[in-house]
């Protein structure tokens, strides 16, 4: 093993929401090693309102409230700089775009996403995550399911909130309201799975 490959740090990309089923294009080309059962060093919540998911609810980690989660971490076969821009094309929507370069921005707001870092974590240098702002308020299960109902008519197909519940649940990930949010959604509906409230809102 060269000198290089001996000093070179370890990095990681942590996955608590949707990227662990849908890591996409670079992610997936990248990653040498998926480490499973990582649970997430903060708490994370369905807290901001996704405009890409038709303003469904999306996990986010926040500072108060919520829960620690069961994540993953993709250990990537790149530099820190090189796993930072390929994480924020991720979150923006914008894979294989290799001009998307991320920079911290000198004022934040809502809207951004930031890569922040974690050292010495799950058995690597360096893990990276995303950040970004929390936006639901109040943030009660009652409000989570209208915004996850409200998303099914207007989102991409695949991209609306109880898709992205359902995704969540079946990847072991459990908030402390996510199991009173999946409650509201089938009372509101009236049905008895998660299955079930997306096929009758979408025939709708």
């Amino acid at each position: 093993m060269s000198k290089d490959a001996q000093n070179r740090k370890t990095i990681g990309i942590l996955a608590y929401g949707s990227l662990i089923s849908d890591p996409r294009i670079e992610i997936e080309t990248h990653h040498t090693e998926v480490i499973k059962d990582v649970m997430t060093p903060f708490h994370v919540e369905f807290a901001r309102s996704s405009s890409g998911r038709g303003g469904a609810p999306t996990l986010v980690p926040l500072l108060s409230g919520g829960a620690q989660v069961v994540g993953q971490v993709f250990v990537m076969n790149l530099s820190e700089e090189e796993a930072t821009h390929i994480l924020y094309r991720r979150e923006i929507g914008r894979q294989g775009q290799t001009d998307r370069l991320y920079k911290r921005p000198k004022v934040v707001t809502e809207k951004n996403v930031l890569v922040e870092r974690l050292t010495d974590f799950a058995g690597l240098d360096v893990v990276l995550y995303t950040q970004i702002a929390a936006t639901i308020t109040p943030l009660t299960a009652e409000r989570l399911a209208d915004l996850a109902i409200a998303s099914v008519a207007k989102a991409d197909a695949g991209l609306d909130g109880i898709t992205y519940l359902k995704a969540a649940k079946e990847s072991g990930i459990v908030t402390a309201l996510s199991p009173s949010y999946e409650t509201e959604i089938l009372r509101k509906t009236d049905c008895e799975t998660l299955e079930q409230a997306l096929a009758k809102l979408q025939s709708q």
